[in-house]
């Protein structure tokens, strides 16, 4: 509500990508660099500092309520250079007093020191890459770490006062089985994290995995299907809530910052590969960490893909990200946002609640189950083919 006439500020999230790693994981198709070169990090440095002041002045009426330093690894980059970033957004941009602030990191480049210093600058999240309990599989994937880094590094951020970390795992491994990645799962959760993402692996053109993959032993689809419905049911039973395809959490401790993706929020991204979508256009960085630098400082081009997006292609991006989380999607809202009908697209999903697929909850939302998840794209894909032959409303006056 705004209050004496005051206008309320639209919430904005901000992604800073690190594009700076110890080593590349065999799976891994995110932009990074592997080599420490301490002149090329101070200029990136120098770089995406400048740029957020460049654009904070293009924002007065937002302010940001989560900010998410991803990668790359971020505790690889050091927590000088990242307090240095969280210092240029605030000057440069409304920050909200409780904003969620939460950066990546590995096991084996977490320090008490880092911990410590970025907790004391107002980070108070942390996202732990741990993929899995298995030193051979680790070693396999290309991680640098091992699981005793791991319960290394969770004492050392409980230590430094972080009430909220979240743990990543991979399921679908090479040679893994149903009953290992259970046994993974229900060890992992013996450290109590807050928040557990829990992905497929996905195996990217390009990648060192991707062209062994014949030789690897992947578990097939009916298996990752199982392994997925597993995670599921144990992180229930463990008091974790389910809010998106891959995302649990304890409850309120869902990540605010990835729920912008989801839900159709703003975000502004900083760094070579990073996204944003913003004032209605989407657009992305140059994929090239010296193009970018040369860019900011030299007043040449560093975006790419600038689109501004039609109506019904946001209607379509409703269907798909909404349906992604528990959160569902809604008739009413639907039609209020896009001017679209709903009516074929509530027949189909009622179609999927006799099948066990979809649920009618509270207020009217639809969401998928679990085992709509498994379906997800088929059933995207058919609610798009619904959307794209229905004819708009009309304009309500």
């Amino acid at each position: 509500m705004a209050l004496f006439g005051k206008k309320e500020k639209t919430p904005l999230g901000i992604y800073i990508h690190v594009p700076f790693c110890r080593s590349k994981c065999t799976y891994c198709d995110f932009y990074s660099l592997t080599s420490k070169d301490d002149r090329l990090m101070d200029d990136y440095l120098d770089a995406v500092c400048a740029h957020i002041k460049e654009s904070g002045a293009l924002a007065p009426g937002y302010q940001v309520d989560t900010v998410y330093f991803g990668g790359g690894t971020p505790s690889f980059f050091g927590a000088d250079g990242m307090a240095t970033i969280l210092t240029a957004i605030r000057r440069s941009f409304d920050v909200y007093q409780d904003a969620e602030i939460t950066f990546e990191c590995n096991p084996d480049s977490v320090s008490s020191r880092l911990l410590r210093k970025l907790r004391s600058e107002g980070f108070n999240r942390v996202s732990l890459g741990v993929q899995s309990n298995d030193d051979k599989m680790l070693k396999k994937l290309g991680r640098p770490h091992d699981y005793a880094q791991v319960l290394n590094a969770v004492k050392k951020i409980r230590r430094a006062g972080y009430k909220n970390l979240s743990m990543d795992l991979m399921y679908g491994l090479p040679g893994q089985t149903l009953e290992s990645w259970e046994a993974t799962l229900q060890k992992v959760l013996e450290l109590a994290p807050e928040h557990m993402s829990c992905y497929g692996l996905k195996l990217e053109a390009g990648t060192p995995l991707y062209e062994t993959q014949e030789y690897e032993n992947i578990p097939d689809d009916d298996t990752q299907a199982d392994m997925y419905l597993a995670a599921v049911e144990i992180l229930r039973r463990k008091g974790y809530r389910q809010y998106e395809i891959s995302n649990f959490a304890k409850r309120g401790l869902e990540s605010r910052h990835n729920l912008k993706y989801w839900t159709g929020g703003e975000y502004l991204g900083f760094g070579p590969d990073a996204s944003s979508d913003f004032a209605g256009k989407r657009f992305k960085i140059i994929r090239d960490v010296h193009g970018y630098i040369d860019g900011i400082f030299q007043g040449n081009m560093v975006l790419e893909d600038v689109q501004e997006i039609p109506l019904r292609e946001r209607a379509g991006e409703y269907l798909m990200t909404r349906l992604r989380t528990t959160y569902g999607i809604s008739g009413p809202e639907y039609e209020k946002l896009f001017l679209l009908p709903f009516a074929s697209l509530e027949a189909y999903l009622e179609n999927l609640r006799q099948h066990g697929q979809a649920l009618r909850a509270e207020g009217g939302r639809w969401r998928l189950t679990a085992e709509g998840f498994l379906l997800s794209n088929t059933i995207l894909s058919d609610l798009l083919l619904l959307q794209d032959r229905s004819k708009p409303l009309a304009k309500r006056r």
